[in-house]
């Protein structure tokens, strides 16, 4: 796993997609950060965050459209299936990359709220809980582009898919609304893929326990359907 952990992360520094993810996610957290927070005072960190949510659903399908989609394209897929390490081994080392990505600019959006605290008081609880929810919203985003990745050998099909997936989670309050205003049980079983929901809890500055599960358990859901989707191919 760590072989693969490395060859990916080398992979993704060594092209321009890594740089490219860990660019737009800062720029875009940073440009709320001072429109919000350095030119108009406001102390809450979670307002940029919420608002960078939406870059989430473009720089995420570019992040993890090749992961696995071009190895299969490519057949050296075969290369890794057949060497002597698990399936759930070669998803987590690849998944683990992607998220290692994800770390760099999480790492320098921690030194944010030390900023803001030296032009007034700020609650850093509640910053950097906010900052762990977009955290746990973008690894689950990862997780499903993965398997997405795992499923089509087409960069771009991998792409707009993952896209499209992370769209209707964003916009799953909207539709519940839409289909029942009172709710019923349609509602209920959609509003269980709605992770805009969970993420907005973090944005409150409460460690919603249950969100914080929710997206765990996303995550190695859907590496375990990557690892069956594999799995299929390995036999």
């Amino acid at each position: 796993m760590i072989a693969i952990y490395k060859r990916e992360i080398r992979a993704l520094f060594q092209s321009i997609i890594g740089w490219l993810f860990c660019s737009v996610v800062l720029f875009f957290i940073s440009l709320y950060f001072a429109a919000g927070n350095l030119l108009y005072g406001s102390p809450y960190i979670a307002n940029a965050l919420q608002s960078a949510g939406l870059i989430c659903l473009i720089s995420i399908p570019i992040l993890t459209m090749r992961i696995l989609s071009e190895e299969r394209k490519q057949k050296t897929d075969q290369l890794i299936l057949t060497a002597p390490v698990s399936v759930w081994e070669i998803v987590v080392g690849k998944y683990l990359a992607l998220l290692s990505i994800l770390l760099v600019p999480v790492a320098i959006v921690c030194t944010y709220p030390l900023i803001l605290g030296r032009f007034g008081a700020v609650g850093y609880a509640e910053a950097y809980t906010a900052i762990l929810g977009f955290t746990l919203y973008a690894a689950t985003g990862i997780a499903i582009g993965v398997f997405i990745s795992s499923i089509t050998e087409s960069q771009v099909i991998a792409a707009v898919l993952t896209f499209l997936i992370l769209f209707l989670t964003y916009i799953m309050s909207g539709l519940c609304g839409i289909i029942s205003s009172g709710g019923n049980l349609l509602t209920t079983i959609l509003s269980q893929f709605d992770l805009y929901k969970r993420f907005t809890a973090f944005m409150a500055g409460t460690l919603d326990i249950k969100a914080l599960i929710y997206f765990v358990s996303v995550i190695f859901l859907f590496l375990f359907l990557t690892c069956q989707s594999i799995q299929k191919r390995r036999f």
